[in-house]
């Protein structure tokens, strides 16, 4: 018999979950990152295109998948054909080991490296936050040297929020290969950010469904007492300024689409079988259409008004940065040219500095190297500091409890829940997650970041509607949602789910594998002590090999799971396996029919 799936307690808590889960730090971080980079406001322009064209059919689709077949991302494709068992396989932590076999889905494999390092950024997140208490903040300036005679050399060089980062935080090594010993401090913290995800998932929904209210809610709160303290500051309006002023002219490059199409995909958390995991907990007559739109605008809203807090907060530090430089430069011309208090002005500046050029050439040519370039706009464009510890922690957590939903979910379709299961995944992530609170940990944090989830979760989303669409059949699939919602999809998702999105998430893949043989050698960025700044080296043997590995190991799970069935079906001695596993999929499939 069957046993009974838990359900939300109301759609609100479901709702709230897949807020939690999609509204996370690429709404708060990459994506004022990209509107900087690609045009401003006009990066805005291919955003919403890829929110219609990409981000709300496949979030639909995803949601409509959990919620009809009541499972996780690994029985929900199995039921849609056996042959995709293999949508990855989750070969990882030993309990588990010796049911890989009938348990393959490359989302939860993703859904795995993801948590290995994911967790780390609310590590980060503690450890500011926990600082943040001090008077004045450990960032705001530099430290002392151990003579006590100046400033520490290295933060010299750059920045206090530089220095605290890369050498108070992360005691950064100068390259991969001097991988040095684990951070103590960093290793405490992603302890306790491990304890707090466990403790939020112990009880399945019945904690989870508790603990989203807060984390959906709670950083709304925080961006909204930002917004207002961020309007309010000195500048804040030059940060507007910029990010709504839009550079058409980027809407030529290529770069701009696919980068608007990725930040969809990647901010709705698709492919990695979270929002499969959440539906599934659905009442099976919710109206997941509802919900899929509901959920795709606030998590772009929230992109758009995060983005006005943060250039709000920009604004104000570049000015104040770019004012303090003006003010540097005119110090030293007053020095340098026994000028009178109050000649120069930021006003006449630029103008004296021609006067003084053509009069002086000598004197002025010997105080070139100590005359800074003073730029607003130059400000704005580099300008990157941590924000909101609080408010990200929230965000990263939400985050956090969908990844591992999407880990514990099939686990608990075949097995009794237990919170063992929850405890060796928390357990097993934080462990190896210790090698990110090394020296070199933050190398490894990027190669994690940059390729465990991005070449493999664009082929499991393309596997994913082509397999709806044309395997289990679109008809089929729009009768399903009729029962579910009472009402067939229109032309719209359809056509989206058909041609559009496939079609979309294609041209993202070629585009990557163009790029990465364009590029070359892979490269990373090391943070140079002598220079205070990064520099460019390539990625060694080894690390080559584990992003390698990173990409196989969930994009080949698909065709070796469809293959190892394929080979069941062949073999005389596995033909009592092979009529179970179609058996079962034939019973899945009738009492899918028998409900239409």
């Amino acid at each position: 018999m069957e046993k009974s799936r838990p359900l939300w307690d109301n759609p609100l808590q479901f709702v709230f979950a897949c807020i939690s889960y999609a509204v996370g730090l690429g709404n708060v971080w990459r994506f004022p990152y990209l509107c900087q980079m690609y045009g401003g406001g006009g990066f805005l322009i291919p955003y919403l295109i890829m929110l219609i064209a990409e981000g709300m059919p496949l979030l639909y689709l995803e949601l409509a998948v959990g919620q009809r077949m009541r499972q996780g991302s690994i029985g929900a494709w199995k039921i849609i054909s056996p042959y995709l068992c293999g949508v990855g396989m989750f070969l990882v932590s030993i309990f588990i080991f010796q049911h890989a076999r009938n348990m393959g889905v490359a989302s939860v494999v993703v859904s795995f490296f993801l948590s290995m390092y994911y967790n780390v950024i609310n590590a980060w997140a503690f450890w500011y936050l926990f600082h943040s208490f001090q008077d004045p903040l450990p960032w705001a300036t530099c430290p002392l040297n151990s003579n006590r005679t100046g400033y520490e050399e290295e933060c010299e060089k750059t920045s206090s929020t530089q220095y605290f980062w890369y050498r108070q935080t992360l005691n950064i090594s100068p390259s991969l290969e001097a991988s040095g010993s684990v951070q103590w401090e960093q290793a405490l913290c992603l302890t306790l950010a491990w304890l707090v995800v466990y403790l939020c998932i112990l009880r399945g929904t019945a904690s989870t469904g508790k603990v989203v209210y807060v984390t959906a809610s709670l950083p709304y709160c925080v961006l909204i007492i930002y917004l207002i303290r961020g309007l309010t500051l000195h500048g804040a309006v030059n940060g507007l300024i910029y990010m709504f002023t839009p550079k058409l002219e980027q809407l030529l490059n290529p770069k701009t689409w696919i980068s608007a199409a990725t930040q969809i995909f990647f901010s709705l958390g698709l492919g990695f079988g979270s929002l499969i995991a959440f539906a599934s907990y659905n009442e099976p007559s919710n109206n997941c259409q509802r919900h899929a739109i509901i959920v795709s605008l606030i998590n772009s809203t929230t992109s758009i008004f995060a983005s006005i807090v943060t250039f709000s907060i920009y604004g104000f530090k570049a000015t104040f940065n770019y004012e303090s430089c003006i003010s540097k430069v005119i110090l030293l011309l007053l020095n340098a040219f026994d000028l009178e208090e109050g000649s120069l002005t930021a006003d006449n500046l630029n103008e004296m500095k021609d006067y003084l050029m053509v009069t002086y050439p000598q004197e002025y040519a010997q105080l070139v190297p100590q005359i800074k370039n003073c730029s607003l706009e130059a400000e704005l464009d580099t300008l990157y500091s941590v924000l909101y510890f609080f408010m990200l922690l929230m965000l990263g957590i939400g985050s956090m409890l969908g990844n591992t939903a999407a880990i514990l979910t099939p686990l608990t379709d075949s097995r009794d829940p237990c919170f063992i299961h929850a405890g060796v995944v928390c357990f097993v992530n934080c462990v190896i997650g210790l090698i990110f609170t090394m020296e070199a940990g933050n190398y490894w944090f990027d190669i994690f970041n940059d390729y465990a989830a991005t070449l493999s979760l664009l082929l499991i989303v393309l596997v994913e509607t082509i397999a709806v669409c044309y395997i289990y059949g679109i008809r089929r699939f729009e009768k399903d949602l009729y029962t579910m919602i009472g009402r067939k999809p229109n032309w719209y998702w359809k056509i989206m789910w058909a041609f559009v999105s496939p079609l979309l998430i294609i041209s993202l893949f070629i585009f990557y594998l163009t790029d990465y043989i364009l590029t070359g050698t892979l490269q990373y960025q090391a943070w140079d002590a002598t220079q205070g700044q990064l520099v460019t080296k390539d990625y060694p043997g080894y690390a080559l090999a584990v992003i390698g590995l990173l990409v196989a190991a969930s994009t080949m799970c698909i065709p070796l799971g469809a293959l190892e069935l394929y080979d069941e079906k062949l073999s005389p001695w596995a033909s009592s396996s092979s009529s179970t596993t179609s058996a079962s999929a034939t019973a899945s499939s009738t009492a899918s029919s028998s409900n239409l």
